[in-house]
């Protein structure tokens, strides 16, 4: 027998001049697998397609398998059906509490404008509180005095001759302020507006 050196990579084959083929000896297989590192966890733990699992099986197995991911969609448009409608009901709510409530915040924002309100009174701390609640709700108030008049957030209750130095369509005085809860809007608010209705 021959005693063979197998420890020297061939850098050619024989016959195949300008190849760019190298022979592999065992030392290059084994720095193959130490790069890899596979294991037979590796291999069983490795994700498997849907298509290929439905592939793999057997004709009885296939049809379990297509039903239980038709299953499994069902479940998952369902799951996210009901939570849109869990979101909506939560807003619908907070909106019935707030609207309930507007009715009490005019009537505390009246008596704010007639000094019935003063630092430190009872009153006024029942104000203050009601109006936290409220706010946590995530109502927002909006109509001011000096805006300009916007046909969607605002409803026109009277047009008044524009005084001078204001332009016309501008908000002199507002009635109610209006209320919205997020995108949703609750009331418009009652203002006055400078100039003419046309």
């Amino acid at each position: 027998m021959t005693n063979k050196d197998f420890e020297e990579p061939i850098d050619e084959v024989p016959g195949d001049e300008g190849s760019e083929a190298h022979a592999s000896g065992p030392d290059s297989q084994g720095d193959q697998r130490e790069g890899d590192d596979l294991t037979v966890d590796d291999i069983l733990d490795a994700p498997q397609t849907d298509e290929a699992a439905v592939a793999e099986a057997s004709p009885e197995d296939r049809d379990l398998l297509l039903d239980l991911k038709r299953v499994q969609a069902e479940y998952a448009n369902y799951r996210r059906r009901t939570e849109d409608q869990r979101e909506v009901e939560i807003a619908r709510a907070k909106g019935s509490v707030a609207k309930g409530l507007l009715p009490v915040l005019d009537d505390l924002d009246r008596a704010e404008k007639h000094g019935d309100l003063v630092e430190g009174s009872p009153l006024a701390a029942i104000a203050e509180k009601l109006r936290g609640v409220v706010a946590r709700l995530g109502v927002e108030t909006y109509g001011v005095a000096g805006e300009v008049f916007d046909p969607q957030q605002h409803e026109a209750i009277f047009h008044a001759p524009n005084p001078g130095g204001v332009e016309d369509g501008t908000i002199l005085d507002v009635v109610e302020v209006g209320y919205r809860l997020g995108t949703i809007e609750l009331r418009p608010a009652k203002v006055v507006v400078a100039g003419s209705a046309d």
